[in-house]
Order: structure tokens, then C-alpha cells, then sequence
């Protein structure tokens, strides 16, 4: 399923340009008789390649994004929206065919494409911006209706001071609201324009307060706590007990005067209580859908946490092992009272700083590891008796993304552990890396001496946790022995 969804996301403008193509022809499909399959398949097919340029790109939209130059993609995209798609409008408007109905449901497609991918821009790029806006962020529902609710009262407030001495809007009983701004007659009548603010916002209040009860009170301690049926029966109870009082409240104001009492003088009606119970009810769903995301995002947020703290475990668990290594390395070194044992100690110096520094950090780059990967083979072909057939190549693009530090060590420390070390004849070890902006490819195949054995330990299960706490869905670790030889690929998906 995470493959899937991965998938859908690469191809998702593809599939709501067809989409769309496919309401225009069954737009058209309810004028015509039942059942004609061949013509809805045959128009479908025609507008297809009358836009399968734009529906080309789009599939490999996402992929040409991440991998192009930024330059080359916009040239491209340029090319089949901004030229291809108008330069198809313009010559089947002035195509004379006898398809005219088939035709302008084409040009229809097209223009619909056309808008679409526009509005799919917009939408990108407004992300990005609302992504580094970290105050909008946090701005919740309830603050999102306050600031409308203000925003709407100064609106209906300068409709309502411009409308004064209109005589279109100001009759002798009431005063309507024209659809007219005069920032002149705002500033003219300032304190009017104030004073409607105020009570229009009282009367958006006055709706708001249902809305916080219903949001604060009722439905998370009536309604979860005790059941629907409570629920109503509070609700209900509540809203007589008080919408007398915001009815008169409401009645009191002098804007209701003016504006042809919009609000009737006696707070006691009915059809008070029913819009004090409608704002319940039409709020319901939002409050359960804001309960709902609320706990989500809290569970979430407890579900990382323990991923966090998991890691950190595994990384403790890892570091012992390499220090347990290095030492073993350097006992080794100093039994033969080797020339090399100085520059060795400080080799395995670099080691242990990179073990004890940079695995503190969320990521390194490709090339930080790659670095630590030889010199700990440099070490390990100095300390043993036989000089195993070691051969590691690598291919890294600038643009490669970092990945967790101790990732890959992991897969060539189990191969020297059960494969290089213990081996009394002739051994290998040979690696291939493969790094780009999409992907991580690596693989590691070393000789083993007893067939059947299954190499391995604590370093590979703490691999594989590992892999599925930071690249969920997004990798795939396989290990195999056949003839004396164990192999092990790793790929990670950056997109």
C-alpha cells in the first residue's frame, strides 16, 4: 500500500487531467441515448492524443523534477503548456470540420487542462510559502473564525456607512446594504463605522458562542463521555435555557432598528431557538472533525516520540559494537609491534570521532560515509594475515540527498565479522554504491566459509529496525547465501 500511495503521488496531475477529461465526454454522454460505449471511448482516445504532450509530461512530472536541472524542467513545461496547448486552441478554433460538437469538447479539454495545471502551480507554490509562514501554521479553527468574523463585520460595516444618503439603499424604514465601498463616507462617518463593527460583530458572536459550547463543552465531555442521547438532550436544554437572552440581547442593539429589524423584538420566538440549535447542529461535524484531528496529531506525535526514542536506543546498541571492534583492532596491531601502530592509533582516532560525533546527527553525507567505510577496510586489511580480494565502488551525484550516519558501515562490518575474519583460505569482499537525487543503491557480497551458516548478529537487525523507523515504505533490504557466498543489497527511495 505505501508503494501504491507513492505511486498515486507521482501521477496524481495525470489522474486529474483524465479525470477531468472524462467529465466533459460523460457531460456529453447524458444527451445521447444509453450505452454507446464506442463513441465515449472513441472521444476519450481522440482528445487523448490531442493532448498527449501536456498528459506525457505529466507523468513524468515528478521525476523529471527531481532529477532535471531546474532550467530544463520549466523549458519543457513551457513548451507543452504554454506553447503546445494554445497553439492546439488556436487551430481548432479555426478548424472547420464536420465534428463540431467533438471538436469544441476537445478545445473544452484542453482549456480545462490548461486551467488545471495553473491552479496545480498556484497550489505548489503556495504550500512552499505557507510551509516557511510558521505563523499561519498555527493558527487554529477557532481563531481562523474570529479573525472572518471580524473581517466579514468591517466589510457589512463599510457597506453599510457607504450606503447611507443613497436613496437606492437608505429608504425611510430601513436601511439595506449595497453592494458599495466609499472609504471617503467610512472616514467621514468614522464613528458610525465603529459602532457597526462593534454590533456586527456582537452578532457574529452571538453565533460563535454556540459554536465554542458545542466545541469545548458539549462534545467532549457530554457527547464522548456519555452518549448521544445526552448529548441531545443537553444540547437542547442549553440552548432554551439561554437563547432567550442572546435574542433580547440581539433585539437591543440599535443596528437592528436601522436595518429593518432583522432580529424580532420579542426574544421569546421560536425560531430563535431553532437557528440556536441549527448552529449546533451544522457545527456538529466540524467539532468532530477537529476532536478527531486534535487526538490524531497526538498520537502522532507520541508515536514519534517512541520512533525517536527507539533510535536512539538502536544508535547506543550500535556504537558498543564498533568500539568493541576498534579495540579489538588495535590489540592486534600492537601484538606484531607493527611500524604502522601510530598512524593506525590515530586512524582508529578518526574512527571513534566520527562514531561518537557524527552519529549524533540526524544525517551525513553520502561521501562522510564513504570515507569511513575505507578507512575502517584500510584497517582491517592491515591487521589480518591474509590479504582478502577487497574492491569497493562508488558512484555519487553532487546532488545525492545525506542519509543516516552508521547506515552502510553496518552491511561491511558484518562481512568482515562472518566473512573476511574467520576465513583460513582465500576471501573477497567487493561493493557497489550507487547514489543519485532519486535513489540509494548498495550492495555488499563477501565469501563465506561454511555453507549454511547464516551470517549475521545484532548489527542487521538493528539495520532493518532502523530502515523502518527513517524509511518507512520507501526501502528494500535483502540478504542471501548460495555457494559460499552471502549478499546484501540495500535501496532507499528519496522521493
Amino acid at each position: 500500500m505505501p508503494v501504491m500511495g507513492a505511486w498515486l503521488g507521482r501521477r496524481s496531475s495525470t489522474i486529474l487531467y483524465l479525470g477531468l477529461i472524462s467529465w466533459v465526454w460523460l457531460s456529453d454522454m447524458t444527451r445521447l441515448q444509453p450505452g454507446w460505449w464506442g463513441y465515449y471511448i472513441s472521444n476519450l482516445l481522440l482528445t487523448g492524443v490531442a493532448l498527449a504532450p501536456a498528459l506525457f509530461f505529466s507523468w513524468f512530472q515528478q521525476q523529471w523534477k527531481s532529477s532535471w536541472p531546474t532550467g530544463r524542467y520549466w523549458r519543457w513545461w513551457l513548451l507543452c503548456f504554454a506553447v503546445y496547448l494554445p497553439a492546439l486552441l488556436l487551430g481548432l478554433t479555426y478548424w472547420n470540420t464536420a465534428y463540431m460538437h467533438q471538436r469544441d469538447l476537445v478545445i473544452t479539454c484542453a482549456i480545462g487542462v490548461l486551467v488545471l495545471e495553473l491552479v496545480l502551480v498556484v497550489n505548489r507554490v503556495g504550500q512552499q510559502r505557507l510551509r516557511q509562514w510558521k505563523w499561519i501554521q498555527r493558527i487554529s479553527l477557532e481563531k481562523a473564525l474570529l479573525i472572518s468574523m471580524l473581517l466579514i463585520s468591517v466589510t457589512l460595516s463599510i457597506m453599510a456607512v457607504s450606503s447611507i444618503g443613497n436613496p437606492e439603499y437608505d429608504l425611510p424604514d430601513r436601511l439595506l446594504l449595497g453592494f458599495d465601498f466609499k472609504l471617503r463616507q467610512v472616514f467621514v462617518r468614522f464613528g458610525t463605522f465603529i459602532s457597526y463593527t462593534a454590533q456586527f460583530l456582537f452578532m457574529y458572536a452571538c453565533g460563535y458562542f454556540y459554536f465554542y459550547v458545542n466545541n469545548r463543552i458539549l462534545v467532549p465531555r457530554v457527547l464522548k463521555a456519555q452518549g448521544w442521547i445526552l448529548y441531545c438532550l443537553t444540547g437542547l436544554a442549553f440552548v432554551a435555557l439561554s437563547y432567550p437572552i442572546v435574542g433580547q440581547l440581539l433585539a437591543w442593539l440599535p443596528i437592528n432598528k436601522r436595518l429593518g429589524m432583522v432580529f424580532n423584538s420579542d426574544p421569546f420566538r421560536l425560531e430563535n431557538g431553532f437557528a440556536a440549535v441549527l448552529i449546533l447542529l451544522l457545527s456538529l461535524p466540524v467539532v468532530v472533525a477537529m476532536q478527531w484531528v486534535r487526538q490524531n496529531n497526538t498520537i502522532l506525535a507520541l508515536e514519534k516520540s517512541k520512533a525517536q526514542t527507539e533510535l536512539d536506543l538502536l544508535q547506543q546498541q550500535l556504537n558498543p559494537h564498533f568500539f568493541f571492534n576498534t579495540l579489538n583492532n588495535l590489540y592486534a596491531l600492537s601484538l606484531t609491534q607493527a611500524k604502522e601502530t601510530p598512524d593506525t592509533i590515530l586512524q582508529l582516532s578518526e574512527l571513534m570521532r566520527y562514531v561518537i560525533y557524527k552519529a549524533k546527527e540526524p544525517v551525513v553525507s553520502t561521501e562522510e560515509e564513504i570515507r569511513y567505510i575505507e578507512d575502517y577496510l584500510q584497517l582491517q586489511q592491515m591487521r589480518l594475515k591474509r590479504q582478502p580480494d577487497i574492491r569497493f565502488n562508488y558512484q555519487v551525484a553532487a546532488d545525492a540527498p545525506p542519509i543516516p550516519p552508521l547506515l552502510l558501515i553496518i552491511l561491511v562490518e558484518n562481512a568482515c565479522k562472518h566473512g573476511i575474519e574467520p576465513a583460513t583460505g582465500p576471501s573477497f569482499l567487493h561493493m557497489d554504491l550507487v547514489a543519485d537525487r532519486q535513489q540509494l543503491y548498495f550492495s555488499c557480497v563477501n565469501s563465506v566459509e561454511e555453507q549454511g551458516a547464516t551470517p549475521g548478529g545484532i548489527g542487521l537487525a538493528n539495520l532493518q529496525r532502523r530502515l523502518d523507523l527513517l524509511y518507512p515504505g520507501k526501502h528494500r533490504f535483502t540478504t542471501q547465501q548460495e555457494n559460499h557466498t552471502f549478499k546484501a543489497t540495500l535501496e532507499l527511495l528519496h522521493v
